[in-house]
């Protein structure tokens, strides 16, 4: 293709070793400066591309690649292999570009722009059983946003895939996948809420306010009276935005709910989340013993009776 546009292999080379050209599968190159514009995620789906026009019939892609090309978040996932996988009578291999698996697919593929690639079920128990639970979350989570229904075939895939390597870090990520988380600081957050022992909330729950307003919010633990928000990147940058999000956040707590946020640098540090969980249930508890009180005071006088 180089050759063809008038490029040597003198030049090639040249620019390779001087960062100008970037090698993205044998004998395919990208410039850096379109390198720099797809990212990670971007030069991955173009390497799926190139692979998966190469496959056989009885191949697909898979794991992370098949995630990718479905569309779903990968966060933090290593992007340097493409992940194929084919029939346990055929040979698997990995190299520094490729990984090739071998196992039966039992019909769980599906065509995707062209490309032969697992279905999202088949793609969250491989990923589950490969990737660490958090990575493995956020693709679970992303690819029941995209098919809620995919929840169902989850168990039928992982009796299958039963006795190999993962399936248990696969049945518990299963267990946890919820497409009701927006982001993958929603996916995180409820991890970590998990594993700090926090009582569950619901998701993308809607509250009614006085006057008839709908805010749907990220997290509510609706017997302990508090909202959860998380504030992704360049969440409520602009004024007006600020603005409006400080009558939303005014309105709900005229309910008489505690409101709580988090930012992506406290999901590392979550210890201070679940701190600032803690005091607004102190508030609440000791705010409804008030009202206890002020009701028991109150029938106890009554200048009408």
């Amino acid at each position: 293709m180089l050759a063809e546009a008038g490029i040597s292999d003198r030049a090639v080379r040249t620019r390779l070793r001087h960062g100008g050209l970037v090698r993205i599968a044998r004998g395919t190159y990208m410039t850096r400066e379109d390198v720099d514009a797809l990212g990670p995620v971007g030069v991955h789906l173009a390497r799926a591309r190139l692979v998966g026009s190469r496959l056989d019939v009885d191949e697909a892609l898979s794991h992370v690649t098949a995630a990718v090309v479905h569309g779903l978040d990968v966060w933090d996932a290593p992007l340097g292999r493409i992940h194929v996988t084919r029939p346990p009578t055929r040979s698997c291999r990995v190299s520094d570009d490729l990984h090739i698996h071998t196992s039966d697919l039992d019909g769980d593929v599906v065509d995707v722009d062209g490309l032969r690639v697992t279905s999202l079920a088949r793609t969250v128990v491989d990923v589950a059983r490969t990737l660490s639970r958090p990575r493995a979350l956020v693709i679970g989570d992303a690819a029941l946003r995209a098919e809620p229904t995919a929840h169902l075939d989850l168990p039928r895939i992982l009796a299958v895939c039963r006795g190999r390597t993962g399936i248990v870090a696969a049945e518990s990520v299963a267990r946890l996948v919820d497409g009701r988380s927006e982001s993958v600081g929603e996916s995180l957050s409820r991890l970590h809420m998990i594993e700090a022992g926090l009582p569950m909330p619901d998701l993308q729950h809607e509250i009614v306010v006085r006057g008839g307003r709908r805010y749907r919010v990220d997290f509510l633990w609706r017997e302990l009276g508090i909202v959860g928000e998380f504030d992704g990147a360049g969440k409520y940058t602009e004024r007006h935005h600020l603005l409006a999000e400080k009558e939303r956040e005014d309105a709900l707590r005229d309910l008489g709910l505690e409101v709580i946020r988090w930012n992506w640098a406290e999901l590392s540090r979550f210890h201070v989340v679940v701190d600032r969980f803690e005091r607004a249930r102190r508030r609440q508890q000791a705010r409804r013993a008030a009202l206890e009180r002020e009701t028991v005071i109150g029938a106890r006088y009554n200048p009408l009776r």
